[in-house]
């Protein structure tokens, strides 16, 4: 989702000599392998947009794979980066770096102040250690390294699979599905949730991340950790109210009280960034309803792909 939303944006910018690779044509947790590539390729700017990620599910299930692959994939990217003089390296994390109790909205200086998400703990130890990697390179070799760490993302090519998706995709997939089954049986089909309702969550459009991106690559900042959302949050039994009318669903929503519900509320403070020179742009309700019209399509285009 996000390394293909930054090649569209990079594109539309009049970049020609993009090179990319996907996981299966280069395995980024093989040392050898990304070596290889950056003796090959030479690359002069490196963003990092490879992750293991999911939602509470899968990082509940694959603890230690969220921890080491997610190490393993950045550790080799930053190191090969400083080793061959990369211009600029762009490392992308995630607002669950922050502790789970931190003031809001969620300001840079945040990190490292108290503990982390239970429930996604080994992602975010994994993304707090490329952070203060490229903090130690641009602090001992004044390299421009950057970090980025986006709120909550959706958008085209998300991860819509029940097991491993986030909350955003899930949801859109769940009452799709829940329409469909009521209109095939004439009879209300209702869709069953997590947790309470209650948490509040920020969502940012994934095609504004890659402006952001592009912004960053293309400008000096003066610090190396910047949040990149809106900086407005909604309730998550909010989300769901909004994502069922865009879908067209009409049944009825039950919240299984007995899941978790994660962090409170994750709110990012964007000042930072907003000071730098960039601004997110797109509605909520305007990219979710432009997440499903490309969930629907690519439904009908790619049977054949598990979705």
């Amino acid at each position: 989702m996000v390394g293909s939303a930054i090649w569209r944006a990079l594109e539309a910018k009049g970049y020609t000599h993009l090179i990319g690779k996907t996981s299966k044509e280069l395995d980024l947790r093989n040392q050898q392998a990304v070596q290889e590539f950056f003796s090959q390729e030479k690359p002069e700017v490196v963003i990092d947009a490879a992750a293991r990620v999911g939602g509470i599910l899968a990082n509940s299930e694959y603890p230690y794979q969220f921890l080491m692959e997610n190490m393993q994939i950045q550790n080799n990217l930053i190191d090969f980066s400083l080793k061959t003089d990369v211009s600029k390296f762009i490392f992308l994390g995630s607002s669950c770096i922050y502790p789970k109790l931190a003031p809001q909205p969620l300001k840079e200086e945040y990190l490292l102040t108290g503990p982390l998400e239970a429930t996604n703990e080994w992602y975010a130890v994994a993304k707090i250690t490329g952070v203060k990697a490229c903090e130690a390179i641009r602090k001992q070799y004044e390299k421009d390294f950057v970090s980025l760490m986006p709120t909550n993302l959706y958008g085209p090519f998300d991860n819509f699979d029940l097991k491993t998706s986030h909350v955003l995709p899930a949801m859109i997939r769940k009452f799709h599905e829940a329409k469909v089954k009521s209109e095939e049986t004439a009879v209300s089909e209702p869709v069953e949730l997590w947790g309470s309702g209650t948490p509040m969550r920020e969502f940012l459009y994934v095609e504004d991340l890659a402006e952001a991106v592009v912004f960053a690559m293309e400008n000096q900042f003066d610090d190396n950790l910047y949040n990149i959302g809106t900086g407005e949050d909604l309730t998550i039994r909010e989300l769901a109210e909004l994502i069922q009318k865009i879908v067209g669903h009409t049944g009825e929503i039950l919240w299984d009280s007995t899941k978790p519900d994660g962090t409170p509320r994750k709110l990012m403070d964007v000042s930072k960034m907003t000071n730098a020179g960039w601004k997110a742009k797109t509605f909520l309700k305007d990219g979710i309803r432009k997440t499903y019209q490309w969930f629907l399509e690519y439904q009908d285009s790619f049977k054949e792909v598990k979705i």
